[in-house]
């Protein structure tokens, strides 16, 4: 998701979707730990989108 999509949601909508990335990426982690065949791009995707979110929380004064 990009920053400007994300500059449109609410401040609720924004602490839900870090949740929802930090569950993703500890289930990816899991996975690998497991050896199970994960897709490797998902860890950065998940870990920009995270930061982008908690970048526009920080903007917003959230």
């Amino acid at each position: 998701m990009k920053a400007t999509e994300m500059r449109e949601k609410s401040a609720a909508e924004l602490k839900q979707l870090v949740e929802d990335r930090l569950k993703e990426q500890f289930n990816l982690r899991s996975q690998r730990a497991m050896r199970q065949t994960i897709k490797s791009h998902q860890f950065g995707i998940a870990r920009k989108d995270i930061a982008r979110a908690k970048t526009v929380l920080t903007e917003k004064g959230e």
